[in-house]
Formats: structure tokens, C-alpha cells, sequence
């Protein structure tokens, strides 16, 4: 398989890093920004193009490492020349391989859905393949397996899902990396109101953030929890809700409370969690 790139940033230059380094030829890339192209083409060994239907030509398999809203317009350039025989792919969490490439095999060509599960956060620095890194990949059965392969090759582990669910899995995705952003980010303005500067606030979570995510990882989030809610200490829950200044703040709070006595009940299934209840809706 010879892969090319349409498009140049964070992920095209990790993804063609990853395929460089294990063996499969990257043809090049092209982008709108040529200075991107060319800084991918050098960092890879391979060539920077200048068209679109050159890269074509000389690919087997096309990834489309462009942002979302960009994806089905590149495919619609791409259709003006003959696709037939090759793979087009894109790497969004969220579109299906049918939702971009409607009329994929009417051109007798095959589409793919292949998405990185770990954020891409600087073009270089970023290929350093995170331990235990998933791709989840949808699309055309007929070549499915092989790229499920390629990617197990890679030393990547591999997840084959259903279109239908993709916009679930990336909600998934978002809430364990893009939300938990968002918490950490009203943790560390609730620690300024208390008289820390911002980075010795985060200095100060560093420990517990890091310690919780690791118990997460090693134990479950059942086993892991701890804390005023898992404890059923409605005192303690109150005076946090009072410490808000805005109805918004309040409203994450109680609402991220009223779905962790969930997470509390499976831990302990004796305790009666009714009262803390009343008081996330407003009961008491």
C-alpha cells in the first residue's frame, strides 16, 4: 500500500510519521499551505505535490487529513479524476466513510473511516506512539480486514465499529479528553478565587489529577471514585453547590453529582444515596 496526504498538519504528519517508520511508503503530500506540504515531506522522506491528481497517480490509498468540515468538498476535487481502485480515508471521529464518500462505489473505489483515539497536540512531537494507542476504523468491508492489519503492524490496537454508532463513540471520546479539559479548567478557577495563581493551582492538582486518572486506568471508575458523593455526605455536597457564583457553574456541579451517584451505587450498593438525590434536583 503507498499512502498519500491531503492535507499537512498535526495529523497528516503523525499518521505519515507512524506509516514511514513501519514500513509503508508514503508517497507525499499535498496541502493548500505549501510550506506545511513541503516541512511534511521532508519530515517523512517522501515527495511534496503539487496537484491533487498527481498524488492520485501515484497512491494507492489517499488520506484526507483535513478538518471535518473540509472533507467532503476535497473528495468532490478528487472525483474529477478517476478513483477507481483506490482507498480514500479520512481520520474524523465523527463522519462515516458513507456520510464523505456517498458515491464511493459507483466510482468502483473504497472508503474509509480511520480515526486516531489520542489527540494529536504538535505535529512533531506528537509521534511518539502513545502505549496502547486505538484506531477505530469503519467502512468498506471488502478491504476492512486489511487495513485492520496494517494497522495491528503498526503496533497499533485496532476496533472495527458501526457507522450508525460513530457520533456515540466520538461523544465518548469527547467527554474522556476534550470535557475533562473543561472540569480541570473550573478546578483551577475555583483555586484562584481561593488565592492561588493559576500556575501553583495547577502545580496543586498536579498530584491528585494525576493519581485519580491512574486509579481510573488501573481499577475502573467504579473502584476508583472517592469523595463527598461516593461517601453520601450531603453536608459536604451542599456547601460546594453554595460556592458558586453563577447558575451555570452550579448546574455542571450538580448535574456531573447526580450522574456520579451512579458510578457511587455500583460501589456501594447498601448505601442509600435518596437524600443527596433530593438535593442535586432540588428536593431539599
Amino acid at each position: 500500500m503507498k499512502v498519500g496526504f491531503i492535507g499537512a498538519g498535526k495529523a497528516g504528519f503523525s499518521l505519515g510519521k507512524y506509516f514511514a517508520d513501519g514500513g509503508i511508503t508514503v508517497t507525499g503530500y499535498y496541502s493548500l499551505h505549501e510550506s506545511s506540504a513541503r516541512a511534511a515531506a521532508e519530515f517523512t522522506g517522501s515527495r511534496f505535490f503539487d496537484n491533487t491528481e498527481e498524488l492520485l497517480k501515484e497512491s494507492g490509498a489517499v488520506f484526507l487529513t483535513v478538518p471535518d468540515g473540509a472533507i467532503s468538498s476535497v473528495y468532490s476535487e478528487l472525483c474529477k479524476y478517476d478513483i477507481k481502485g483506490r482507498h480514500i480515508c479520512h481520520c474524523s471521529g465523527v463522519m462515516t466513510a458513507a456520510e464523505a464518500f456517498p458515491d464511493i462505489r459507483r466510482r468502483r473505489a473504497f472508503g474509509y473511516s480511520i480515526h486516531p483515539l489520542f489527540p494529536f497536540t504538535d505535529k512533531k512531537e506528537s509521534c511518539g506512539k502513545p502505549a496502547g494507542a486505538f484506531f477505530c476504523i469503519e467502512g468498506d468491508n471488502e478491504h476492512l480486514g486489511e487495513w485492520q492489519n496494517i494497522l495491528k503492524n503498526l503496533g497499533f490496537c485496532v476496533q472495527i465499529i458501526d457507522g450508525e454508532v460513530k457520533p456515540m463513540y466520538h461523544a465518548a471520546c469527547a467527554i474522556a479528553s476534550n470535557l475533562v479539559c473543561a472540569l480541570i479548567d473550573e478546578s483551577i478557577e475555583l483555586m484562584t478565587n481561593c488565592g492561588f495563581t493559576h500556575e501553583t493551582a495547577l502545580k496543586a492538582l498536579s498530584p491528585l489529577i494525576r493519581q485519580n486518572t491512574e486509579n481510573i486506568l488501573r481499577y475502573g471508575p467504579v473502584k476508583a471514585l472517592t469523595g463527598a458523593v461516593e461517601r453520601n455526605d450531603v453536608q459536604t455536597v451542599e456547601k460546594h453547590l453554595n460556592c458558586f457564583t453563577t447558575d451555570n457553574e452550579r448546574e455542571l456541579y450538580r448535574v456531573v453529582c447526580e450522574r456520579l451517584i451512579k458510578t457511587a451505587r455500583a460501589k456501594n450498593p447498601h448505601k442509600d444515596y435518596s437524600e443527596l438525590e433530593k438535593l442535586l434536583t432540588g428536593g431539599i
